[in-house]
């Protein structure tokens, strides 16, 4: 799924900065848009602090509704615990990837896979969903490095089960990562809850 809609509307609605513009944006605004968004908030029912964090998952990682009900699908499949399972799927995504080693949002790595700049084990993949296994070495492609977006400084640390070459643009898999260590804002048992309703 490519959101094409305001970002930092999205972002305030959520609770979550998913841009950089929307992070200054909210460090004034913190409350969610719309006329009433000052006004004082009735208290959330369980199903809809389930679906707000459910539409966090979704939106830090840019997928449909469709897509995220078979990656839960999939991990409930998988041994292990299943929130576990989840995030690990949606973190070896090919975009979600690249947004941890290059890009500054998920939404920019998306159009740096669609655009055809980022190659795995040397093949261009044009695909954000393609799955990237362990040890795959992701990477910019050489045409595409003189491009100013892969050479601006993007003030975000690596995470530890990606490693980075001292170029830059080109990364490494090292393994699937657990929950603990992704830097995402979301609850992820209760996303599980309402998907097993």
């Amino acid at each position: 799924m490519k959101f094409n809609g305001p970002k930092v509307k999205l972002s305030r609605k959520l609770g979550v900065a998913l841009t950089s513009k929307a992070a200054r944006y909210m460090e004034k605004k913190s409350h969610p848009p719309g006329m009433h968004g000052l006004k004082r908030r009735r208290r959330q029912s369980n199903y809809g602090r389930q679906l707000l964090e459910k539409q966090r998952l979704r939106f830090q990682y840019n997928v449909s509704e469709r897509q995220l009900r078979n990656y839960y699908k999939r991990a409930t499949r998988m041994r292990g615990v299943t929130g576990d399972n989840l995030v690990g799927l949606l973190e070896t995504r090919l975009d979600a990837v690249v947004h941890r080693a290059f890009a500054p949002s998920v939404f920019a790595a998306r159009q740096f896979v669609g655009h055809g700049h980022i190659l795995v084990n040397g093949r261009r993949v044009d695909i954000p969903s393609f799955r990237v296994k362990e040890g795959d070495v992701v990477e910019v492609r050489e045409k595409s490095r003189k491009l100013r977006c892969f050479n601006e400084p993007r003030g975000v640390t690596v995470p530890t089960y990606v490693e980075t070459d001292e170029t830059g643009y080109q990364a490494t898999l090292r393994n699937t990562p657990v929950r603990d260590e992704v830097p995402i804002v979301c609850e992820v048992p209760l996303v599980i809850e309402y998907y097993s309703r």
